[in-house]
């Protein structure tokens, strides 16, 4: 999608209007992250849904029917997915109740994949390695399948205890950074790790107090899962480390409407040779 269709809702100054531009904003960028983009009906149908020609729930039912009705006129079953999930991330977002829980985590995914994944809001019992382009093809170490649960729970009493009085901003965005990079190491789920991730960290953000409403932050989501892959990568023998710098940088824009560049070259590990040898 080379122009955001949201943007004049995004600025329009009726809050109504402006809180579903940015759901809808926000789902369709998410799909990127797996390479998906959402078709020309759904975009339509999300404007209905803005101008409050249609509610949440219409515009959902909009979308299964077009599938149903249609089912052998597209080619691509994943364009079907990126238009499904994205209805539903933006139901979710719109939504306000929230509880920081383990079981709130599975059952938005079980929310945005049921009927798309037969693992909805199941957790993996196998272990997983993901080529990545960012690491010249290496994977981050994911979780065990064995002890995916408590460590979920684990990583969830350890935030919940965590007491943010006191501290300076930049301190407050890298514990977000280092707790949202843990969640997602994690890869609870056979798929659609990140872009649950990014749904029950937005929530949580606003739980926290943030408006989170920067329509720019999402449209760069493979930026931001470049750089969770990046928190969780360290390759000694080759001088990478694990960082977290990345993530700031993306959550100084989302949370402090910064305007930082988020270029996916300068992630990649290749990137970082380079400039050591320009240094040497």
């Amino acid at each position: 999608m080379d122009k955001d269709p949201f943007k004049e809702y995004l600025r329009e100054s009726e809050p109504d209007k402006a809180s579903k531009g940015y759901a809808w904003s926000t789902a369709i960028g998410l799909q990127a992250v797996d390479g998906l983009k959402p078709s020309k009906y759904l975009i339509d149908t999300a404007i209905q849904n803005i101008e409050g020609k249609i509610t949440m729930k219409e515009a959902q039912k909009l979308i299964e029917s077009y599938y149903e009705e249609n089912p052998s006129r597209f080619d691509d079953e994943r364009t079907e997915e990126a238009d499904k999930v994205s209805s539903r991330i933006a139901e979710v977002l719109s939504e306000t109740a929230f509880s920081f829980l383990t079981n709130e985590y599975i059952s938005i995914h079980r929310k945005l994949f049921q009927d798309i994944y037969k693992h909805a809001g199941k957790i993996r019992d196998y272990n997983i390695t993901k080529k990545e382009w960012v690491l010249d093809g290496a994977t981050v170490i994911y979780g065990s399948a064995s002890e995916l649960r408590a460590t979920l729970e684990y990583d969830f009493s350890v935030e919940r205890d965590f007491s943010y009085k006191g501290l300076s901003m930049d301190e407050i965005i890298h514990h977000l950074a280092l707790f949202v990079s843990r969640l997602w190491q994690i890869h609870i789920f056979e798929e659609g790790n990140t872009r649950t991730t990014a749904v029950f960290f937005i929530k949580y953000l606003r739980m926290l107090g943030f408006s989170v409403t920067n329509d720019i932050s999402f449209e760069n989501s493979w930026y931001f899962r470049n750089a969770l892959v990046r928190a969780n990568y360290t390759n000694l023998q080759k001088g990478v480390y694990e960082t977290t710098e990345y993530l700031e940088i993306f959550l100084r824009n989302l949370l402090l409407n910064e305007k930082n560049e988020l270029h996916n070259r300068n992630l990649h590990i290749s990137e970082l040779w380079k400039a050591e040898k320009v240094d040497i």
